[in-house]
């Protein structure tokens, strides 16, 4: 049965996550900004809750978490560890209870860190960067029980076999909790499934298919040779992403997403499958419902 997944946030639905900016924390004495940042954690556990309670009630089995969830936390200088959050131990318990909350309902919860999260830079800061950023998602993953922290591969630099080498190298470095973590997604414009499988089946990690990519950059790999492929590196239920694209295929630009996905964007070879869809359409919410009434009166189980 196919668990269709909601990033990130609503489109109509009144559940919405807080968040600041680091000049206006800069612009505060530090305890106060610490005081404030403290608030608005709580508040996004608050609406974490709501959000794993619309799902469970809407039949939608998967929920990723915004990167921001802690407001600015590995921003250089205004920054920050939990524990110096005045009420640090309440937003640890109140994101614990969300991981309850969605254990429960059977909600599977995962993150997918920013573009900036560059693993395979050739420049030692880009990179340190990237491992706190991980870290940071890492962190919160362990209180909430997410098992996915996703990222892309990164840059090519003008050489993709070293880039890749790069990728291999610093995976072999990670803590283990990122590490257990983390996978990697096909790209657009410079990594398909073909170039990623190589570097899943050495690190162990593995592959979130984004089949709306594979289309846009094709490798030579068919939907369901990769789908085959991509199985293969998952040790616990694995995850696709799928979007249609907002000018139709073969008329502009392919890359942006629709508010809404054509069911037939949906590989048939799925069907039966056993795994997470995250659905990347603008429509959120409202995207899904349609999505699911659509594959059900096609004989989809979802």
């Amino acid at each position: 049965m196919l668990r269709l997944g909601l990033c990130c946030i609503f489109a109509e639905e009144p559940i919405r996550f807080r968040t600041t900016t680091a000049k206006h924390l800069l612009g505060m004495p530090r305890q106060a900004a610490l005081a404030r940042l403290g608030e608005l954690c709580l508040e996004n556990a608050a609406a974490l809750a709501a959000a794993i309670g619309y799902c469970a009630g809407h039949g939608i089995g998967s929920f990723r978490i915004n990167s921001q969830i802690l407001p600015v936390k590995t921003h250089p200088e205004a920054g920050y560890g939990v524990d110096e959050l005045p009420n640090g131990e309440a937003v640890r318990a109140a994101f614990r209870a969300c991981g309850e909350r969605a254990r429960e309902a059977k909600v599977r919860l995962t993150f997918h860190p920013d573009q900036f999260v560059l693993l395979n830079s050739p420049r030692p800061e880009v990179v340190a960067s990237s491992l706190a950023d991980l870290a940071y998602h890492a962190e919160v993953a362990a209180w909430v029980g997410a098992d996915v922290v996703n990222i892309h591969a990164g840059g090519v630099y003008g050489d993709k076999v070293e880039s890749l080498a790069r990728l291999v190298r610093a995976v072999e470095g990670l803590p283990a909790g990122v590490r257990s973590r983390l996978t990697f997604e096909n790209d657009d414009r410079s990594f398909t499934p073909l170039d990623l499988l190589p570097v899943c089946r050495a690190t162990g990690v593995p592959l979130v298919y984004d089949v709306h990519h594979h289309r846009c950059l094709g490798d030579g790999l068919s939907i369901e040779a990769a789908t085959a492929a991509v199985l293969a590196t998952w040790d616990r239920e694995p995850l696709f992403h799928v979007s249609s694209p907002k000018a139709g295929w073969g008329s502009g630009d392919a890359r942006p997403h629709h508010d809404f996905l054509d069911p037939a964007d949906l590989p048939e070879c799925w069907r039966e499958l056993d795994a997470t869809v995250e659905i990347e359409a603008k429509a959120k919410e409202l995207a899904i419902r349609r999505l699911a009434g659509e594959l059900r009166e096609r004989g989809w189980r979802v």
